[in-house]
């Protein structure tokens, strides 16, 4: 069965790579009478090949250095791919103006060329400015007012989601992260879910990652929950790696922090390949809490979960989305999701709610529109603003 799913993915990626070709062997023999439809073909069939085979190296017996190479250069050109067939599926509507315009053939000729070089520099920008913009890490702060709770309003509560580690790149920036991490003075760290890529081999130094993990400073700890990332056949070197790099997982679980905050931690409802059998639990079936004058804080990775907590829960953090991480899939997760990114609270008797678009990436190494962050969350006592 992976294979045949194998086999479908480069069907619809060899059918848009030859769309892709032809585009642009059809634009710059506008230019050249010598330019040739093969070796273009080739060249966008061969980069599919690389692609298909990056994407799908966990079920094919390679050894773990072509792994990571078929990894890195499937994910630096799907980021390329997906620009390219935006621009070009552009071209093609912006072509249909010198058609209606009803230009002479030599016009329309190189209009086309024109058009074709245009595509490739566009294309060009935007890799290269997301590329970039992907490392780089903003900090967005939340001010959450509880009313008729405990006062945890010196509590600095810091958050993560989505560090898919084990994706290109990865690794190289989880220090930056830790330190400025660090540099928030947090009391209490949460990891809402997608800490790893799905596959734990494709972490080149495991050890490494938990050495520099440990390195995480806070009063009362670090905590995670598991997102639909962190999950399949490896999922059980994820949970032994969490324990060795001092990460608490909290697996439908909860832990009361400095008798102050209760800190629940959701499974995930659609892991990828399952979590060895656990499947996600009703909230009611394990949280009991005897002073309900205690906040409720609840990762859940998947924002699509909002509307099942109510007013018995004060905050759910979640990630996820990735704020769509490329234009224009960020218009697509707005539509999905009630709050596919920032703020968001029902009404009055319904908790608060905070969607990161997570400090990592999913597959390509690149941001556009939207922008890699960690969260820092501040408590207000309702009764010291009032007062």
């Amino acid at each position: 069965m992976p294979f045949l799913l194998v086999f479908f993915v480069f069907a619809a990626l060899a059918g848009i790579s030859y769309y892709l070709a032809s585009r642009f062997y059809h634009g710059f023999a506008c230019f050249s009478p010598n330019v040739r439809f093969w070796p273009i073909l080739t060249v966008f069939l061969l980069l599919a090949v690389i692609m298909t085979l990056g994407f799908g190296r966990s079920m094919i017996p390679f050894p773990d250095g072509i792994k990571h190479v078929l990894g890195l250069v499937s994910a630096y050109y799907m980021g390329i791919f997906i620009y390219l067939l935006f621009f070009v599926a552009a071209a093609d509507v912006i072509l249909l103006v010198p058609r209606i315009m009803k230009l002479s053939f030599t016009d329309y000729r190189y209009f086309k060329g024109i058009i074709s070089v245009a595509v490739l520099i566009l294309t060009s920008i935007t890799c290269v400015c997301g590329f970039i913009n992907a490392r780089q890490i903003d900090h967005v702060s939340y001010e959450i007012r509880l009313e008729n709770k405990k006062d945890i309003s010196d509590l600095n509560l810091v958050m993560i989601s989505d560090l898919h580690l084990g994706s290109v790149g990865s690794e190289g920036r989880l220090e930056k992260i830790v330190n400025e991490i660090n540099a928030m003075n947090p009391d209490v760290v949460c990891i809402a879910g997608d800490f790893f890529d799905t596959d734990y081999a494709s972490i080149k130094n495991p050890e490494a990652a938990m050495e520099i993990l440990r390195g995480i400073r806070s009063a009362f700890g670090t905590y995670a929950c598991f997102g639909n990332h962190d999950a399949g056949s490896t999922n059980k070197q994820m949970v032994s790696f969490m324990e060795k790099a001092n990460i608490h997982l909290l697996r439908d679980e909860y832990k009361i922090i400095d008798d102050r905050l209760v800190l629940v931690g959701r499974l995930d409802g659609s892991p990828i390949g399952g979590y060895g059998g656990e499947e996600r639990k009703e909230l009611s079936e394990f949280l009991k809490i005897e002073d309900e004058n205690l906040p409720v804080v609840v990762l859940d990775h998947n924002p699509g979960n909002i509307h099942t907590y109510r007013g018995d829960v004060d905050l759910v953090l979640c990630g996820h989305t990735h704020k769509g991480q490329l234009f224009p899939a960020n218009l697509i997760t707005d539509i999905l999701y009630t709050v596919d990114y920032g703020y968001y609270r029902k009404n009055a008797q319904s908790p608060h709610v905070i969607v990161t678009s997570g400090v990592g990436y999913w597959g390509m190494p690149m941001r556009v529109g939207t922008d890699s962050e960690i969260v820092n969350v501040k408590f207000v006592d309702s009764k010291s603003v009032a007062g």
